[in-house]
């Protein structure tokens, strides 16, 4: 007893010395919320949090809490009370262990204020207590979002405030109901690891969920008032003395002393876990550790259930008089401890005897804080009680095992809602059933197994063709296609099993039920591998120290991969469900079935789940099944579809999807007791605030496995797997992070080569991805300064890496990263301290990380915001994800690239592209006709030119056409300019493309030049070689003229009436007697054959003597008579081996290009022949450039220059007969003598007109319409129509761009389905293509309303241009009729052509009144209209197509036949959009039996599709390889200009396959060989499936 006392003494020591402590708010004040009477408080507090009773009510989302806004992306302080909770937020969901540090910028800014104003010294102000009113406590914020979260986001809360080692509620109370709750679910996901000290020696780890683990639990409560801290204690506690954190909220921390208004009796629970450490564990083995805020006075229920469920119950207490009584209760499992504070004054001694000896306790029972007590050995007494306790307790519990505790104290359990328990139940029926993964998976998962494995292979075969062989490509190609049909048809072989079937419902059920269903399979599945795996990690790791293990290693892993079970697992079961289901027939009924799975998935999605988009255990993407869910949820979200796409690539276990945690607060899976493969996204939804600057609606995430993974690298593919992984995200992502960790400098170099490989091939196909370059565990503060010449290093290792990649793909210009990407070494690399603060299990997240992750995030939404390129829609992504893929199956990416996003873009900018050619090229037709106007009117009445020269107007024109061209061209190049600096329509994609287009519009202006200035300077020589023909009819004239005045007077005189068969007497003699006086000298005729050899020597002279030589041999008329036949300069043996290899003979080649150039040359000269105008050099010189033009088109074909001369000559020689038929013709109409003669008739009635006096004004109004205007009129339409038909069949899809026009005729091929017009098509395509253009012209305009629209409206404007030039030569000076017609016509002279022979004809012997003959020729114009306009109706479309000066159908053919260029293996036409371009492509190769190819050795039609040859091990030969094996793969380096793309699919030449399948023998007789051996699959292909693969291949939607 007398030491007992003694100890007592120096407790009262203590108290004598310390003496009270001022008044805190850990008093019961603090307490705030007590029982009953204040209903208003929950209700105050949320309205002042912003809160709204909506949240209580309906409760706060995860999709609400993820959502980018632009509080989540700005380091603003919270402003006001409202702001709070989503600060706090903010920051716990990107693990910040500042987050409970709530405070708002108002109250600490007016307190700096207070401050700050006055200085004066005033002793009372400095013991003034801040006002702490605007001040909420930290736990009130978090009680109020827990209380106003759904389960999801309480789960998710609980989660990372364990991360960030805050301690979460156990019982959570609502202090307007005074009932609390047991949050078992809130607690379900976390999962510790550690590693207690029977664990030390062994490495070994414990990984568990905490919920389930049975812990000891030491509780913490206050009896009335304290004057010691209790969490803080408990903080100093839980610490060691390295370092110090705050689990528990106390008085001293922001805040912390505010008084808590509703978070009383709230019950927290915190773990300290060992890490195995002697020196640095606090309790060596694991312990729950739990604190009951307020007094247990008021909160008796929170008290006794910890009584029941603790191994020990601590009692903070200042004085036990009053409420002892509330702590004994003989039902109690725990001990009780009291802890007291002798150095308050309230402290009673007595009390704590009476107590203890009710209680029984020991002396051990007993802490009490004495005088010999600082806070360090008082903390070190309590560890040791409860240390003590630890290790004797046998009173372990989980907090699963409490909830039965909890419903005894009527204590309601957060698990117990029916969505949860019927998720859970769902879940259970699933996974009770597992025993054997394997065996599991093998019988409910029995599609993704190796079936689909094996279909993986198979699709990736069909693109490599590495095992093919000697055998025949396509008929290899097929066979694969008919082992991939059977293997879908064992899928659908299969029932769905039990598991799938329960899984599908489960997840088609509604709203939270599913989302509780899949989380409770996520946590099941995870607890069934962690225990199955660790046994297989353990044999790996043992089996790794021994380096000849590789074959072990390698099955143990195959065996760690397929042991995996995740709901991805799932997941991909249901695809492969889907995918199967598409092969059985649409009317299925188990097809129609499971139409909706896609939208399940969408949904889910779109509910935050992560879905698998790369299955990682096949290496594949089940690509049907991923685009229907894409497809789906953009019908679910449409209009409001936008994405960006954030991806992170680095390498296995450096943090990654931690880092896309932490940076958006999601929550990728994440668990070491298995290895994720693949890789998942995740949908994030942008608020309006943030939309407004990326112009997106959603953010996808993608998270990915790890490049260079030990797992994958001892597999055969690593390399390649990692490859198409970096190549696919690189490419789908906006932005890519790479995580590089800085440890190993070798495998540094080996993630940097992958990933700059896949900006390399990004690069080359039109994507430009940015990337952020992130070091982690870089904690320096001045990391950035003093990594600056790391920072260079690291750019040297880039450049490097290019290189190596450039050299892979072939693109060696790309000499240094900033090549293939646009790359700052000081803003694209990013320094992360280390991830923990400390030493896990017991570590908190580092604040540093966290802000680096935090600055790194508002980084990337800037670089978002700065894109230039618009976000894509859902469905352009998958778009590109299909394109992607596709494109990764190859081995070669680049030259296999195929997009539909880029091909629709590349589409837009070729139709913009082409109306702005038609634009240019419209308004020069229209310029030419004028300009041609002005030259055929020089030099009479109707000319309006200053100059009297015809060389000087000529000129004048050509100088006024090159300005106008200039302008054109100007405006062109501008509209380009313009075009790409958008950023709508994913102009981007084709920047490549900018260049060829302004060289296109640089040539078109060339091209424009020469034939303007052609058409001039022929017009102008016409008209000048008319000049003396004219002046000698003109004179011819005027004797006549003379003579019939003469007669007419001498008649007279007779005073005698005479008869008109008199006058025609009289007439007739006078006629032949004045002929007779005039001397008519024959026309001379030129030698067109000499004027057409010497522009051809002129032509070819430059090319050698040899070929002037040739010319010699042969003279020009002998040329073009029989039809021409290339005999070849080749041994027909050469020809034969070619054949033997697949390629149509070199004869043959030649023939087909010279029959077109022929055919072409046949039409031009027709064309002329039309025309009737005289023959011009011009015309040969036209010609000549055709045929060379199409020569250099062709230069594939090895020529000599003895086809070219022979060529040349066969063509000069027709059309030199031609055109010499069209001078002498020319010559013959225009002989003054004829026209004479031909005119007498007219002569001789105006002769009676005028001697009979009669009235000639009707006459010869009706005479001037008809044979001067009339002709003048239909002439100016006939020029103008040209240029209206074409823009009219220019608005027709058809002709809009190539590969329209493409898709048009050989979709009509196939609606037509004849064999003549497939082989017309083969043989000639530039002939067919003519020939069908103009049956399009003529279906167009074969109604006459059409047609007449353009005619009716050119005629109106004559007419008015007529009419206002009678009136305005009425209002004239006209002093005789001859000054009013002349007058009217040079009104007329720069629009209509009027005949100078007609208007002389019509002057002679005029003596009409002029004002009646005004009068007349008024009403004549009238009926002239009425009588143009029926004839308009009338005539058909083929009459009105001779006449025209621009053809449509050529006009048409140029814009669409494109540079002309053809496949050099199978003649299929370049489908380039511009004019000038460096690569030409096809959108759709063919067969090259089509054309006429065949076997040496059998005869037979061959089937090779170049699409597939240069994909495969295959050789050619042709000219261009001299005649030796060339591989395929290789064609490049023989056809540089050639980009022939592998097919994008088995399907993607369905059409030929389906054309040669059916007219196999027809074409095999048509050529003289055997039929080919057609693939089955080939003979399969539907008339529907060709077409739809004719939609495919030209981008047609």
């Amino acid at each position: 007893m007398a030491e007992s006392a003694l100890s007592m003494e120096g407790m009262n020591a203590v108290v004598d010395s310390c003496g009270d402590p001022p008044s805190t708010p850990c008093s019961a004040s603090k307490d705030g919320c007590q029982t009953g009477g204040e209903d208003a408080h929950l209700e105050s507090l949320l309205k002042d949090l912003g809160l709204t009773t909506e949240y209580y009510t309906k409760k706060l989302s995860l999709s609400t809490i993820l959502e980018i806004n632009e509080k989540t992306t700005t380091d603003e302080p919270a402003k006001c009370k409202s702001d709070l909770p989503w600060y706090f937020l903010k920051k716990l969901m990107m693990g910040n262990v500042t987050a409970r540090n709530l405070k708002c910028a108002s109250v600490c800014e007016s307190r700096c204020d207070d401050t700050s104003v006055n200085t004066e010294l005033d002793f009372d102000d400095l013991l003034d207590s801040p006002d702490s009113g605007d001040v909420l406590n930290p736990l009130d914020i978090i009680t109020a979002l827990f209380l106003c979260s759904d389960g999801f986001v309480q789960q998710e809360l609980a989660l990372k405030m364990s991360l960030c080692q805050f301690s979460v509620p156990l019982l959570l109370p609502n202090c307007d109901t005074n009932h609390c709750t047991l949050m078992l679910w809130a607690m379900r996901d976390i999962v510790k690891k550690y590693r207690p000290q029977n664990l030390s020696e062994s490495k070994g780890f414990t990984e568990e969920r905490i919920v389930v683990s049975e812990l000891p639990m030491i509780s913490f409560v206050r009896l009335g008032e304290c004057s010691l801290s209790k969490s803080e204690i408990l903080n100093k506690l839980l610490s060691n003395s390295q370092q110090y954190h705050d689990t528990f909220v106390h008085h001293d921390m922001d805040c912390g002393d505010s008084l808590r208004r509703i978070s009383n009796g709230v019950t927290e629970i915190t773990w300290y876990l060992p890490c195995g450490n002697r020196n640095m564990d606090v309790f060596s083995q694991p312990v729950a550790v739990a604190n009951l805020r307020g007094d247990i006075a008021s909160f008796e229920t929170q008290y006794s259930f910890l009584c029941q469920t603790s191994a020990a119950v601590f009692v903070f207490f200042d004085d036990l008089k009053s409420e002892f009584n509330l702590l004994p209760n003989k039902d109690h499992k725990a001990q009780i401890f009291l802890v007291g504070n002798h150095q308050n004054k309230n402290f009673n001694f007595d009390a704590v005897k009476e107590v203890a000896t009710n209680l029984g306790l020991k002396k051990d029972n007993i802490i009490i804080k004495t005088k010999k007590m600082n806070d360090a050995d008082f903390v070190k007494s309590l560890r040791k009680t409860v240390i003590d306790v630890v290790e004797k307790s046998e009173m372990k519990m989980s907090i699963e095992q409490m909830v039965v505790v909890a419903r005894e104290f009527g204590i309601s359990v957060d698990e117990d809602s029916p969505e949860c328990q019927a998720g859970k139940q769902n879940a259970d029926a699933i996974t009770a059933e597992i025993q054997d993964i394997l065996k599991y998976k093998e019988d409910q998962l029995p599609l993704q197994g190796e079936i689909w494995k094996e279909l993986t292979r198979l699709e990736k075969e069909e693109f490599r063709l590495k095992k093919l062989g000697s055998e025949n490509i396509e008929t290899y190609k097929s066979d694969l296609q008919i082992q991939k049909s059977k293997l879908r048809k064992k899928q659908n072989s299969y029932d769905i099993s039990t598991a799938m079937t329960r899984f599908i419902t489960a997840i088609s059920s509604q709203g939270i039920e599913r989302c509780y269903f899949l989380k409770w399979m996520r946590m099941n599945l995870d607890n069934v591998s962690r225990i199955k795996l660790s046994g297989l990690r353990e044999q790996y790791k043992e089996k790794c120290k021994n380096s000849e293990n590789k074959e072990e290693i390698k099955e143990i892993d195959r065996q760690l991969s397929n042991s995996s079970l995740g709901t991805e697992h799932f997941f991909r079961e249901m695809g492969q469900i889907y995918e199967a289901s598409l092969c059985l027939p649409e009317t299925q009924e188990s097809r129609r079935q499971l139409q909706h799975l896609p939208k399940l998935c969408a949904q889910l999605l779109l509910d935050g789940f992560p879905v698998e988009l790369v299955d990682g255990d096949a290496s594949n993407i089940p690509l049907r099944w991923v685009s229907d869910v894409l497809s789906q949820l953009s019908d679910l979200v449409s209009p409001k579809n936008k994405i960006l796409v954030v991806t992170v690539l680095g390498v296995q276990s450096t943090g990654k999807s931690t880092l896309l945690n932490t940076m958006f607060g999601v929550q990728f899976a994440v668990s070491s007791g298995r290895c994720t493969r693949g890789a998942f996204m995740l949908l994030i939804k942008i608020n309006e605030d943030v939309k407004r600057l990326l112009n997106c609606d959603f953010m996808v995430i993608i998270d990915t496995e790890g490049l260079k993974s030990p797992e994958l690298a001892q597999l055969d593919n690593s390399h390649e797997h990692d490859n198409e992984l970096a190549t696919l995200v690189v490419g789908l992502s906006d932005i890519t992070i790479i995580n590089i960790a800085m440890e190993n400098s070798t495998e540094m170099k080996d993630i940097l080569q992958i990933v700059v490989h896949a900006f390399l091939r990004m690069k080359e196909v039109g994507k430009h991805p940015k990337c952020q370059f992130v070091h982690q565990n870089v904690s320096d503060v001045s990391a950035h300064e003093k990594n600056s010449r790391d920072r260079k290093l690291f750019l040297e290792q880039l450049n490097e890496m290019t290189q190596a990649a450039a050299k892979m793909e072939k693109k060696e210009e790309n000499k240094k990263f900033t090549d293939v990407m646009e790359y700052n070494p000081d803003t694209g690399n990013w320094y992360i301290p280390g991830l923990w603060n400390g030493n896990p299990p017991m570590a908190p997240v580092n604040t540093g990380y966290s802000e680096a992750v935090f600055d790194l995030k508002k980084n990337i939404i800037q670089l978002l915001g700065r894109c230039e390129s618009s976000a894509n829609n859902i469905m352009e992504f998958k778009e590109w994800m299909t394109s992607l893929w596709n494109a990764v199956k190859h081995e070669n990416f680049i030259f296999s690239f195929r997009n539909s996003l880029v091909a629709d873009a590349y589409m837009k900018l070729c139709t913009e592209f082409n109306k702005w050619e038609w634009e240019f090229k419209k308004e020069m037709y229209t310029w030419v006709i004028d300009a041609e106007t002005k030259i055929s009117n020089f030099g009479t009445v109707a000319a309006n030119s200053e100059t009297s020269d015809m060389s000087e107007l000529l000129t004048s024109l050509k100088s006024e056409a090159s300005a106008l061209l200039s302008s054109k061209e100007t405006k062109l190049q501008q509209n380009l300019t313009e075009y790409f600096k958008q950023t709508e329509g994913h102009v981007y994609l084709v920047e490549g493309h900018k260049e060829e287009f302004s060289n296109s519009a640089k040539t078109l202006r060339k091209e424009m030049e020469r034939s303007v200035f052609n058409q001039l300077t022929t017009a102008a020589d016409i008209r000048q070689g008319m000049t003396e023909i004219d002046r000698i009819k003109e004179n011819h004239k005027k004797e006549i003229e003379k003579a019939v005045c003469d007669l007419i007077d001498r008649c007279r005189k007779k005073k005698v009436q005479m008869t008109d068969t008199e006058l025609d007497k009289e007439f007739n003699k006078m006629w032949s007697k004045t002929l007779k006086k005039l001397s008519f000298s024959e026309q001379k005729t030129t030698d067109v054959f000499t004027r057409v050899s010497k522009c051809l020597r002129a032509n070819v002279g430059h090319k050698g003597s040899h070929a002037c030589q040739l010319l010699d041999e042969k003279t020009l008329k002998d040329c073009g008579i029989q039809p021409f036949k290339y005999a070849g300069s080749f041994k027909r043996f050469a020809d034969k081996v070619i054949s033997l290899f697949n390629f149509k003979s070199h004869t043959m080649a030649v023939q087909e290009m010279s029959d077109s150039i022929i055919d072409a040359c046949t039409k031009f000269v027709a064309e002329r022949m039309e025309r009737k105008t005289n023959y011009h050099d011009t015309y040969i010189q036209e010609i000549l450039h055709m045929i060379d033009a199409k020569l250099h088109n062709n230069q594939d074909l090895k020529t000599d220059i003895e086809f070219e001369v022979s060529l040349k000559q066969h063509i000069c020689g027709f059309a030199a007969r031609q055109f010499q038929k069209m001078h002498e013709d020319f010559i013959q109409v225009n002989d003054p003598y004829r026209c004479l003669i031909k005119n007498k008739d007219k002569f001789c009635a105006d002769f009676k007109d005028v001697f009979q006096e009669r009235d000639q004004c009707q006459k010869k109004a009706e005479e001037f319409t008809n044979q001067c205007l009339k002709p003048a009129v239909e002439d100016f339409v006939n020029r103008h129509l040209g240029t209206d038909i074409v823009g009219e069949m220019l608005t027709i899809q058809t002709f809009s761009v190539r590969s329209s026009f493409q898709y048009s005729l050989l979709l009509d091929l196939l609606t037509k389905n004849k064999f003549e017009g497939y082989q017309s098509y083969s043989r000639s395509y530039e002939s067919y293509a003519k020939k069908w253009i103009l049956e399009q012209i003529k279906k167009t305009f074969s109604s006459s309303s059409t047609m007449f629209k353009f005619e009716d409206q050119h005629l109106k404007t004559c007419i008015s241009r007529i009419n206002d030039a009678i009136n305005k030569a009425r209002t004239g000076n006209s002093s005789d009729l001859k000054t009013f017609v002349e007058d009217i016509c040079k009104e007329l002279g720069d629009k209509l052509v009027i005949s100078q022979d007609a208007l002389g004809n019509f002057m002679i012997l005029n003596k009409a009144d002029q004002k009646q003959f005004a009068k007349w020729l008024t009403a004549s114009v009238d009926d002239m209209t009425k009588d143009l306009r029926e004839k308009f109706e009338k005539s058909g479309i083929e009459m009105k197509l001779k006449h025209l000066s621009v053809q449509p159908e050529n006009e048409l053919f140029t814009r669409v036949v494109g540079c002309g260029k053809q496949c050099p293996f199978c003649a299929s036409p370049c489908d380039a959009g511009s004019k000038v371009h460096d690569q030409h492509w096809a959108s759709l190769h063919r067969p090259k039996g089509l054309g006429g190819c065949n076997y040496l050795f059998t005869g037979k039609l061959t089937t090779d599709i170049c699409s597939s040859s240069v994909a495969s091990d295959g050789h050619f030969i042709s000219s261009a390889t001299n005649y030796k094996l060339h591989p395929y793969k290789e064609y490049r380096k023989m056809y540089p200009d050639w980009d022939i793309r592998p097919d994008v699919s088995s399907q993607a030449s369905d059409y030929w396959k389906y054309v040669m399948a059916k007219y196999n023998g027809t074409f095999a007789k048509a050529y003289d060989a055997k039929p080919a051996d057609i693939p089955a699959a080939w003979k399969k292909i539907t008339t529907k499936e060709a077409k739809q693969s004719l939609k495919v291949s030209f981008s047609i939607k």
